[in-house]
């Protein structure tokens, strides 16, 4: 598959927004300014930009609690998202979703979600919605490992390989279901070897590999458009922090951590690109200064903003 430069380069500082983002959540989140629960997508970043960027506009996605990398990949706005984790209201859900709860329905965006596997049932609905409609949108439902052991995936996984959804199951791989590694919640190896009880196709890809990504989900994103069904795509990764922030992660191997981290995508990635010549040293620090100036500018604007008032308590809580 031939992938232009633009389109690398644009995986690049994606993944770079995903990176500058979550390291500033650490250092706000630790300076008391974030409110609430933080859940930190640091070392997955490959994953949804390699996903998001097989997608457009129209198409669907449903998060998780880890989903500052969903929303960013798909199109969501710095500045919006970062006053959204300050809790002020200019924020994408008006302060009032935090971390978890980011949604901007424009975007495709369905939602961040707090509950382990409730975002499967909900992407079935959207891809449904996309087939009554007869469009060619398609919907993507991202989780992670432990909630591929959930009813909501078994069902979800059944009605749309019965009823031919456009939709891409992405099983986010980090190892870890909480505190607990895989082996100790499921005696498979491969989440994807699931797909084979519901008649669909499943394939496992290096999740810190964003090409390997990117081309597991353009095909499956392409069979979903053409009418064929659901795929499932499993991409191994590792979360570099706890589950929380807060959470030391002392149930981790320190070797194994070790190992992962040599496997960073972003030094992988950039390699790659100066290898194959898309882009020199400089260009990529260029980007990188964008980025940075990105991440600073929507810290600013997030701390100049307004708190909401306690006269917005009640609204937007019921649709009218």
């Amino acid at each position: 598959m031939e992938i232009t430069k633009e389109k690398l380069l644009g995986f690049y500082e994606t993944m770079l927004t995903i990176r500058a983002f979550e390291n500033k959540a650490v250092e706000l989140f630790a300076d008391n300014q974030l409110p609430g629960f933080v859940h930190l997508y640091l070392g997955e970043e490959a994953v949804a930009t390699g996903v998001c960027g097989s997608l457009t506009d129209k198409d669907y996605i449903t998060s998780t609690h880890r989903g500052h990398g969903h929303l960013l990949a798909k199109g969501g706005k710095v500045d919006l998202m970062m006053a959204e984790l300050f809790g002020k209201a200019t924020g994408y859900c008006k302060g009032k979703g935090g971390s978890m709860h980011i949604a901007d329905v424009e975007l495709g965006i369905l939602g961040a979600n707090g509950i382990v596997g409730a975002g499967q049932p909900i992407s079935a609905g959207a891809a449904f919605a996309c087939q009554y409609k007869k469009t060619d949108a398609v919907a993507v439902c991202f989780f992670g490992d432990g909630a591929s052991n959930r009813g909501t995936f078994h069902e979800a996984l059944n009605m749309a390989s019965i009823w031919k959804l456009p939709l891409v199951f992405v099983c986010e791989n980090n190892m870890y279901g909480i505190s607990n590694c895989q082996r100790q919640h499921m005696r498979i190896t491969d989440v994807s070897d699931r797909a084979g009880a519901y008649g669909i196709p499943g394939v496992t890809v290096d999740g810190n590999d964003v090409i390997a990504v990117y081309e597991a989900a353009a095909a499956a994103v392409a069979r979903a458009r053409k009418g064929d069904g659901p795929s499932l795509i499993e991409c191994k990764t590792w979360r570099w922090r706890g589950h929380f922030e807060g959470d030391p992660g002392a149930y981790k191997d320190p070797a194994e951590q070790e190992v992962w981290l040599q496997k960073d995508p972003i030094p992988r990635f950039e390699h790659k690109l100066v290898e194959l010549k898309y882009a020199s040293n400089a260009e990529l620090d260029e980007i990188k200064a964008k980025v940075e100036a990105q991440i600073a500018a929507a810290i600013k604007f997030s701390q100049d903003s307004p708190y909401p008032g306690p006269e917005d308590a009640l609204t937007d809580v019921y649709a009218e």
